[in-house]
């Protein structure tokens, strides 16, 4: 994948004295997205993630050309592009969301009513293979939500645009700030 990666380089600098930046976004949406976002759920935990996310971020600024010591937090807002690790807990949150009724509540394991009694309810494990497996990732990151967009869980394309909205207004470098 990252090979892959590396490639697209020189087709965003080889179009960028022809093409408008809307354009190269485009383009950008045609390659290097498309080899990010498949399987993230699966890979998007791993040590590679980090040089993926450089890779990522030296796309934006070629795109916007930006100087390799500029944060790229409002390059990303700018564009409307997510972020690896947005990205990453966008498609998570997506696989929960999809697949609700497989998962089980504080309130069906417990009966009183507490704060927590509407999050998933995380099962005890001591393996860090399953605590970084997508249905464990996937409980943590749902937890995590503000109570408004958990609200938003049964009606699935609101909660979809909304979830997209609140990842580009918050753009997420690591799994901890979310």
């Amino acid at each position: 994948m990252i090979p892959k990666l590396r490639k697209t380089s020189y087709v965003i600098r080889s179009l960028k004295p022809l093409l408008s930046s809307e354009s190269l976004k485009m383009v950008y949406f045609s390659t290097v997205h498309s080899i990010i976002s498949y399987g993230i759920i699966f890979w998007g935990v791993s040590t590679h993630s980090k040089i993926i996310f450089k890779i990522q971020k030296g796309k934006i600024r070629k795109i916007m050309n930006s100087g390799n010591k500029n944060s790229c937090r409002d390059l990303f807002r700018k564009l409307n592009i997510l972020p690896l690790q947005s990205q990453y807990i966008f498609s998570v949150l997506k696989f929960v969301v999809k697949n609700k009724e497989f998962f089980k509540t504080n309130s069906d394991v417990q009966r009183f009513n507490t704060r927590s009694h509407y999050n998933l309810h995380i099962p005890a494990t001591n393996l860090a293979i399953f605590q970084k497996a997508v249905w464990y990732s996937g409980i943590n990151i749902y937890n995590h939500l503000p109570p408004t967009l958990k609200q938003l869980s049964y009606d699935k394309s609101k909660l979809k645009a909304d979830l997209k909205g609140f990842h580009f207004t918050n753009t997420f470098y690591t799994l901890e700030e979310h």
